[in-house]
């Protein structure tokens, strides 16, 4: 008989977590700050392109 758990999360372990190594941890931080990144960039060049070609308006509204 087999004595082993059946892996039911599908991430390759029994249940067990090991502990993240520093890089992994660096690595993750990374991959979540570049996601937040893009996604700012995205929502800024969605709203330049809303905001038509013609700049000079921001200037004289000013006045």
């Amino acid at each position: 008989m087999n004595s082993e758990k059946p892996n039911i999360g599908g991430t390759g372990t029994t249940g067990e977590k090991r502990q993240k190594t520093g890089a992994e941890l660096r690595e993750a931080r990374q991959k979540a700050a570049l996601k937040a990144n893009m996604a700012r960039r995205k929502m800024q060049a969605k709203a330049r392109m809303g905001q038509g070609t013609n700049t000079d308006n921001d200037k004289s509204q000013g006045q």
